[in-house]
């Protein structure tokens, strides 16, 4: 075999005046190699594979190229390989050639259609892409698969994972607020797939209709919405690669615990210490630390107030008793809403009902159909006027009170019967309407002590409670008055209607229990 370097000694020889035959002799070559290697500098200048195709497929070449043209437009999924190529050949055509001929035109064919890319290279604190994800997780009921949303910055790569019970819109919100959160800034740009639940229509091109939620939670942290065309998921490749990095290596082996709350917090810890990987990019590695430090200075800062990530259904009646309905199922509300209009917030963790500028009713949210999640409270009204219902009302049967609640009540039947003791009874009940449960029950304590077993008496028993911490408070702020500590009063009504407004009710905490 005559190799580049005896094509050298050829050349050099001539170069020294020897002639063709000479070469020849001297180096054993035929005067055609050598001939050919004055011309030539490399044995091979050309491939040495031809592009002639064999003389048998040379007939059939047009159905390959229909079959190929027609594969332009088929789904990925969908499309012929060189081995069903053949075959249709062989079966349609009465080809009589090689598999290997077959397979080597399609190569040179196909490869004019091949897609390319541009190395791209987004600026700190642009855009962020967000995506979700599924894992199993073993929890003390046994394995489930658990969805899970990531939020990674383009620039830096730094990513945010939480886990959530399901991929509704209301737990998109949730976890978008959460990852601005966790980062502390907002990017200009944020980019999903496409699913119905962020844009519920996709138009020509890269416009979409938003769900008005989620344009909602663009406007809030002034951020552009923008959207992968459809069945391009490659377009935000950052967040297809948090997902599998959440599954290979944050997910293996398979999480055991508690429940979501530890998960998230094991995956908070995870997205943290991945601020010290160093990726490896197209411009060189970089530790995601450095990176991210560039993005949140490039990006826009939090806004004063946090967004409520519930999905809203305004305009609900309560029903004759006294439940609104909601994914589903039917939440109750208190007897002095009944037959009104009023307006449900769902959270992926609650059910909030609002009316006349305020929450009134908060439930944990029933992730089953068709169940009644009620609230005894909101039935101590009607309860008074059917006392019967103490025993037949499963909201009422399946309430389980403290001990002293049930014996005073066998106390008060034992004096007044069963009939005139339920109805003292649910007076005492509907004192849980206007004092905490502990207070009630403080009072009970303090009757059985003194042997008094009257609905009066624990009524004003639990009167000259609330009287007496109400005096405390004051005494309390007039010694801290006294003493210069300055005297903050927060009037709890003004508060709930004004954290209305924003988000959460006063009374309600706004950090999510999968972060508890």
């Amino acid at each position: 075999m005559v190799t580049v370097d005896d094509y050298g000694a050829i050349r050099r020889a001539h170069r020294d005046g020897l002639s063709i035959r000479q070469i020849a002799r001297q180096f054993g070559h035929s005067r055609r190699t050598v001939r050919h290697a004055l011309v030539h500098a490399d044995p091979h200048p050309e491939p040495l594979t031809r592009n002639r195709p064999a003389p048998k497929l040379g007939p059939f070449q047009a159905l390959i190229d229909r079959i190929v043209l027609e594969d332009r437009t088929a789904p990925p999924k969908q499309r012929h390989t060189a081995a069903q190529v053949y075959r249709r050949l062989r079966d349609e055509g009465g080809y009589h050639g090689g598999y290997a001929q077959v397979q080597r035109y399609l190569r040179k064919h196909r490869r004019g259609y091949e897609e390319t890319f541009i190395p791209l290279g987004h600026l700190p604190g642009q855009r962020l892409e967000a995506d979700f994800g599924h894992i199993h997780v073993d929890f003390p009921e046994g394995r489930k698969p658990v969805p899970f949303l990531v939020a990674t910055w383009a620039y830096s790569n730094a990513p945010f994972v939480v886990a959530l019970p399901f991929e509704r819109t209301e737990a998109i919100l949730e976890g978008m607020v959460a990852a601005f959160e966790f980062f502390g800034a907002v990017p200009k740009e944020v980019w999903w797939d496409n699913p119905r639940t962020v844009a519920t229509l996709i138009l020509p091109g890269r416009e979409r209709r938003c769900h008005p939620r989620y344009a909602a939670l663009a406007s809030h942290y002034a951020f552009e919405p923008h959207f992968c065309m459809p069945a391009r998921g490659n377009e935000k490749p950052d967040a297809e690669g948090t997902v599998k990095a959440v599954q290979k290596r944050f997910a293996t082996p398979v999480p055991r615990v508690a429940d979501l709350g530890q998960l998230n917090k094991f995956f908070l810890d995870r997205c943290e210490a991945e601020r010290e990987r160093v990726v490896q990019s197209l411009l060189g590695p970089f530790t995601n630390r450095d990176r991210l430090a560039e993005d949140l200075a490039a990006a826009a800062p939090l806004p004063a107030h946090r967004f409520d990530p519930c999905v809203i259904r305004p305009a609900v009646a309560v029903d004759t008793y006294q439940t609104v309905a909601f994914d589903g199922n039917r939440y109750s509300a208190p007897r002095a809403f009944a037959f009104q209009m009023v307006t449900v917030k769902g959270y992926v963790d609650r059910i909030a009902i609002a009316a006349q500028g305020q929450v009134v009713a908060t439930h944990p949210r029933s992730l089953g159909k068709r169940q009644m999640i009620l609230d005894p409270i909101h039935y101590l009204a009607t309860l008074g006027r059917k006392p019967g219902a103490l025993d037949h009302a499963p909201v009422f049967r399946e309430w389980t009170l403290p001990d002293c609640f049930v014996e005073f009540r066998l106390e008060l039947e034992r004096s007044h019967g069963t009939l005139g003791g339920s109805r003292r009874f649910v007076r005492i009940l509907q004192l849980l309407g206007e004092h905490p449960m502990s207070r009630v029950r403080r009072a009970i304590d303090a009757c059985r002590r003194d042997q008094l077993y009257s609905a009066e008496a624990v009524i004003q028993r639990a009167q000259s409670l609330a009287a007496i911490e109400a005096t405390n408070r004051d005494a309390a702020a007039s010694r801290d008055e006294a003493a210069g500590v300055p005297r903050v009063d927060v009037p709890l009504p003004d508060l709930g209607r004004f954290n209305q407004l924003l988000g959460p009710a006063a009374d309600e905490s706004p950090v999510s229990v999968f972060f508890a």
